[in-house]
């Protein structure tokens, strides 16, 4: 019985790692090390700030460890003042975009991490629940109140003050002085470069427009491409060397934390096909998922390659602000029908657009 036994745990551990996924990396942009959002909404700052540092590295082979906190800071003061302006009909949380780090290094400039950390008690974990639970409820109170003066915006930046730190006016690297805008410019990075793409086909198709998500509370304008362009555009990005910011939704089941791999688990009757992919049919669908807010903009992470499993099945390599997660050490393989029906919205530099996607004008995302 114990032999029998042994032979049937010996048959079901090779028959476990013989069918085991496994990646075969084929494209692969340079990128820097993984990072941890810990206990913050801040996605949108950590996968922006890995999209340009690998910008960096493409434009002057060089390796920054941006700081993350220096733009979630600017872009709670801009946030607070819309809400203001707006009387409270607009939405105030922790979460962002792309653009708004664009937005924010075009009027802020960018530091390195080691200069402003956003830990001014030297925490060793982020945690922003306390913030921004008090940000929020700030705001909520000066609009609130018939009498409005602009101590306000003092009292505001004094609070950020104490849970980001001071903001530099100026600081070392490299044996150099630099502003914030200077350090930018050192770095190559221009806010005008940038383009935000996606796909929904309740807006007319190489148009701009603003899209329908909470957390454009900056009413970021997004060009608006077909389906499979937006696909290909990507491919094309990654093929030449680019990498692409992706905004998307993280909530379905078969996003796999543990296991590393991001897939489409329900069938939805036939609609993705093996490689025949009709485009017509999944835009349909993931137009009316985005309607019935079963697609939303959950979370934002940084492409950064692509990989076939061991059936030829191609994924994207995408590196997430979680830490060390998954079985690929914060690495995760997205599928394409993943991409095709999850995606929100993509950013890339305007360099990387195709001939056929590229606007007849840009309306870049640094507009201020």
């Amino acid at each position: 019985m114990k032999k029998i036994l042994l032979l049937i745990i010996i048959i079901v551990g090779f028959t476990q790692l013989y069918s085991q996924k496994k990646f075969t990396n084929y494209i692969e942009v340079k990128n820097t090390p993984v990072k941890n959002q810990q206990r913050t909404g801040t996605c949108w700052s950590f996968a922006t700030a890995s999209f340009l540092e690998s910008e960096i590295l493409r434009l002057k082979n060089k390796t920054i460890d941006l700081s993350e906190m220096y733009e979630v800071r600017n872009i709670y003061e801009d946030k607070a003042l819309n809400y203001f302006l707006r009387q409270g009909k607009t939405n105030f949380s922790e979460g962002g975009l792309a653009h708004d780090f664009i937005r924010a290094m075009a009027i802020n400039g960018v530091v390195p991490q080691t200069v402003y950390p956003g830990n001014p008690k030297g925490e060793t974990v982020l945690n922003h629940a306390e913030i921004s639970s008090i940000l929020e409820a700030y705001v909520k109170a000066i609009v609130k109140s018939r009498q409005h003066t602009d101590y306000w915006k003092e009292g505001f930046d004094a609070v950020l003050d104490v849970y980001f730190g001071k903001k530099p006016d100026n600081f070392m690297y490299d044996d150099k002085e630099f502003t914030p805008g200077s350090f930018a410019e050192y770095l190559g990075l221009n806010p005008e470069n940038y383009i935000e793409l996606t796909s929904f086909t309740h807006h007319p198709f190489k148009k701009y427009f603003v899209l329908e998500i909470p957390d454009n509370y900056s009413s970021g304008m997004y060009y608006n491409i077909e389906l499979q362009k937006l696909k290909e555009q990507t491919d094309y990005a990654l093929e030449n060397g680019y990498s692409v910011c992706w905004d998307g939704d993280v909530s379905e089941a078969g996003f796999g934390r543990r296991t590393g791999e991001i897939d489409i688990e329900e069938d939805f009757n036939g609609v993705f096909d093996g490689n025949q992919q009709d485009y017509g049919l999944i835009a349909n669908l993931r137009q009316s998922q985005f309607e019935q807010l079963k697609t939303t903009d959950d979370h934002l992470m940084h492409i950064v390659g692509k990989a076939k499993d061991n059936t030829g099945r191609k994924f994207y390599i995408v590196k997430n602000s979680w830490g060390n997660s998954g079985e690929h050490d914060g690495y995760y393989y997205m599928s394409e029908k993943y991409f095709l029906l999850k995606t929100i919205s993509i950013m890339i530099h305007k360099n990387a657009l195709m001939t056929d996607v590229k606007p007849v004008f840009y309306l870049p995302d640094a507009i201020y």
